[in-house]
């Protein structure tokens, strides 16, 4: 069993685990979580709202995956209310012209975020600024089977599977047996990983992350209640 020496622990900073089921919001997710663990609260946002206004403002289907660049634009100009505002849909409606946010809606939290160098220094010294860190990946199959010990480490020969991306949160950063790793938040539920968190090795990271994002100051609340 690998040893984890911890180094930077966000994960009380975050709400419960979710579960984004079969749909692929899995970077809504990770613009959600992160926003909510800033604001310091763990009560959570509203995912939904996030994942509708950026592919609205990217001309994109609720079937097709966000793009980073319009996920940090939806949550500068639009924001996010809290869950229970618009929870989050296990399935999307037979009449996709259905799918549109209630109105009128609470209170929208907006925020500022910029895309970061997406390298293993950068995330921990983000990390070490107590700010989490959105975090796209190509996968391979030690993702998916993460051990009792919560550390993902590639097997030999293993090789990033580039049509296969995914959005995380790093939450932290330590080392494993003297290598060092970040502890990444996932949006597969609490049955993956220890109860939805693992430590992803650096020989894991660096062939597999792609893109990271940060998000920085708090911006006016609104009552806004539709997108651009």
């Amino acid at each position: 069993m690998s040893k984890v020496a911890i180094k930077k622990d966000l994960r009380a900073t975050f709400g419960a685990i979710r579960d984004q089921g079969k749909r692929p919001t899995c970077l809504a997710f990770a613009a959600s979580d992160a926003h909510a663990s800033l604001r310091g609260s763990v009560a959570p946002l509203s995912c939904e709202y996030l994942f509708y206004c950026a592919q609205t403002r990217g001309k994109r289907g609720p079937h097709q995956g966000a793009l980073l660049s319009n996920v940090l634009s939806a949550l500068k100009d639009d924001g996010q209310p809290r869950e229970s505002a618009w929870p989050y849909l296990a399935q999307l409606p037979a009449d996709i012209s259905a799918w549109k946010p209630p109105s009128p809606l609470t209170a929208l939290f907006r925020r500022r975020g910029e895309t970061a160098v997406h390298s293993v220094e950068s995330i921990v010294a983000e990390l070490d600024k107590d700010r989490p860190v959105i975090t796209l990946l190509m996968l391979s199959g030690s993702f998916y089977r993460v051990p009792s010990d919560g550390v993902v480490d590639p097997g030999p020969g293993e090789q990033p599977e580039p049509a296969i991306r995914h959005a995380v949160v790093a939450a932290g950063h330590g080392a494993v047996n003297g290598q060092r790793a970040v502890l990444i938040r996932n949006s597969w539920g609490s049955s993956w990983g220890i109860g939805g968190y693992a430590w992803l090795t650096e020989a894991f990271l660096v062939p597999r992350v792609f893109q990271t994002a940060i998000l920085l100051e708090d911006l006016s609340v609104s009552a806004n209640t539709s997108t651009a």
